[in-house]
C-alpha cells in the first residue's frame, strides 16, 4: 500500500499553533524568564490570520456570507492581508479601507493579493467621512452582497483568540504561565487571550501596550473617553482614538505606554540580538516588558509570555529603512554608531 503524500489542503490548514520562543540575550538583566509567541510564523505572517479564518468561516455557517460576495474591512494593514489570503482560497472579492499610516509595504501586498484598497487619511476623527472607519461602511452600505467584518467591534475577534491563541499559549507553557505581554488596538487579541488564561488561572497578570496618542490606556483606568489624549503617532495596529467593544477591559490588568522611536529601536534590536525580524507592536511589546520590569512587576520566577504580532517584512520601508529612521528624528550619534551600514565595492 503506496502511502498518501503528505500535504495541507491550502494555507488555512496552517493557521495557529505558532511556536514559543525563548529570548535569551535581550532579555540579559531583566528578572525572569521571557517568552515570544512568534505569530509571523501563520501562512499570512501575522495573527490576524487568526480571526480572518474564524469570522469568515463564522459568517459561512450562519450563511451570512455566500458564493460571490465581497468582503469589506478596515485595517491597518495585517487583517486586511489576513482576510485577502482567506478570500483568494475560498472565491471571495475583497475591500479593504486602510489607514494612511500603514506603511508602503503593506498597501503593495494588500494589492498584490488581489484586494482593492481605499487609502484613507488617518489624522482625523473615527466618526469624519474620510476614515477607514466611515469609508468602509459607506462601501459596505453601497453594495448589495457585501459583509462588512468589522473586526473592532466584532466580539468574534475576542473568540478567534480564546479558542485558539490561549489554549496554546496555555499547552506551551504547561500552565506555568506568570504575565501575559500584548499590545491593544482592535483589543481581540489582548482580550481573547487573556479570557481563556484567567479561567485557568486569575493569577496571571495581564499587561496591555498602548501607545502615546491612543486613548486605551486613560480608559481603562478611568471608564471615561478623553479626546485630549488624541494625537498623531506612528506605530501601526496599536492603540486607538474610539474604544472598540472587542476590548475587555476588565481581563486586562494594567496598560504601559510606549513610545514610537523606543519602540521603532527595540525592533532593530530583535532583528540583531535575537535573530528575530519582528514588526513595529513587536518592537513596542518588548519595550513595554522593559518598562513593566523597570517597575518591579516581575521577580525571577516569573514566566512572561510577549505576543509578537507579525513579520519584519512589512515594514522595510519604516522601521527597518535608516532613511526613515533619520526623517523620523529616531537616530541620534549613538544610534547612528550601533547600525551597520552597506559599503559599495567598485
Amino acid at each position: 500500500m503506496k502511502e498518501e503524500i503528505k500535504a495541507c489542503n491550502n494555507l488555512l490548514e496552517l493557521i495557529g499553533n505558532t511556536p514559543l520562543v525563548k529570548l535569551n540575550r535581550i532579555s540579559a538583566g531583566l528578572k525572569g524568564n521571557f517568552y515570544a509567541k512568534v505569530e509571523a510564523f501563520n501562512p499570512g505572517h501575522s495573527t490576524k490570520d487568526r480571526i480572518a479564518l474564524h469570522i469568515i468561516e463564522e459568517a459561512e455557517r450562519k450563511g451570512i456570507l455566500k458564493p460571490g460576495d465581497t468582503i469589506i474591512e478596515t485595517t491597518s494593514g495585517n487583517t486586511g492581508f489576513s482576510i485577502a489570503m482567506v478570500s483568494v482560497i475560498k472565491g471571495y472579492e475583497c475591500i479593504l479601507a486602510v489607514s494612511s499610516k500603514s506603511s508602503k509595504d503593506k498597501i503593495d501586498m494588500l494589492r498584490a493579493m488581489g484586494a482593492k484598497v481605499f487609502v484613507c487619511p488617518a489624522n482625523v476623527s473615527a466618526d469624519d467621512s474620510r476614515s477607514y472607519y466611515s469609508v468602509a461602511k459607506r462601501l459596505h452600505e453601497e453594495m448589495k452582497g457585501s459583509v462588512y467584518i468589522n473586526q473592532y467591534f466584532n466580539e468574534l475577534n475576542v473568540d478567534a483568540h480564546y479558542k485558539t491563541t490561549g489554549p496554546e499559549i496555555w499547552e506551551q507553557t504547561n500552565g506555568k504561565i506568570t504575565h501575559l505581554i500584548a499590545c491593544s488596538g482592535t483589543g481581540g487579541t489582548i482580550s481573547g487571550t487573556a479570557r481563556f488564561l484567567k479561567e485557568m488561572n486569575p493569577n496571571i497578570q495581564i499587561l496591555g501596550v498602548d501607545a502615546y496618542g491612543s486613548v486605551l490606556k486613560k480608559y481603562h483606568e478611568t471608564r471615561e473617553f478623553d479626546s485630549s489624549e488624541i494625537y498623531p503617532y506612528r506605530i501601526e495596529g496599536l492603540g486607538k482614538n474610539l474604544i472598540p467593544t472587542a476590548t475587555d477591559f476588565d481581563v486586562i490588568d494594567q496598560f504601559m505606554k510606549v513610545s514610537d522611536e523606543e519602540s521603532a529601536h527595540t525592533a532593530r534590536e530583535l532583528a540583531k540580538v535575537e535573530g528575530l525580524f519582528v514588526g513595529y507592536t513587536s518592537g513596542a511589546a518588548f519595550q513595554a516588558a522593559k518598562q513593566y520590569s523597570e517597575e518591579g512587576v516581575f521577580n525571577e520566577n516569573s514566566n512572561v509570555v510577549l505576543i509578537f504580532p507579525d513579520h519584519g517584512s512589512r515594514y522595510m520601508s519604516k522601521v527597518f529603512s535608516d532613511d526613515w529612521m533619520s526623517e523620523q528624528g529616531f537616530f541620534d550619534n549613538v544610534n547612528l554608531q550601533a547600525e551597520n551600514h552597506v559599503e559599495y565595492i567598485k
